[in-house]
């Protein structure tokens, strides 16, 4: 075995992790939706966040849930422009056991999904080609 096979091996393993880490998320968002809780919730404020660039806007949500208790949670991802404006209504889901939610949007479910594979798919291309095309 060369050298660099184990690089492309590498890669390929690589791209196996990625891509599992990517269907458990997937599986995961998908069991949220089939089981979690749908509501509204308000955006309460956006917290402005200092960067190189300037600034970035994270939106702070509050919702009431079963048991009519407001809840209040700042979103994992900031943008720029806002995403949102303060006194929105979105639609999320929350889950019944735990402290998981999500917005109800392609990017606030699937984010994890497609930013796992879109570094997989390339390395799986990659290391599975040439390695399929060394032993043939």
């Amino acid at each position: 075995m060369k050298g660099s096979d184990y690089i492309y091996i590498g890669l390929f393993l690589v791209s196996i992790v990625l891509l599992f880490f990517a269907v458990k998320n997937y599986n995961k968002t998908k069991t949220l939706l089939a089981n979690g809780i749908k509501t509204k919730a308000k955006v309460i404020d956006l917290i402005a966040i200092s960067s190189d660039d300037g600034y970035t806007y994270k939106p702070v949500f509050e919702y009431t849930n079963k048991l009519d208790e407001v809840i209040t949670f700042k979103s994992s991802v900031s943008s720029s422009p806002a995403s949102y404006e303060v006194g929105e209504i979105v639609e999320i889901v929350y889950s019944k056991n735990s402290e998981e939610r999500k917005v109800i949007s392609f990017w606030g479910l699937y984010r994890w999904t497609i930013i796992l594979s879109i570094f997989a798919f390339p390395l799986l291309i990659v290391g599975g080609g040439y390695l399929l095309y060394s032993r043939f």
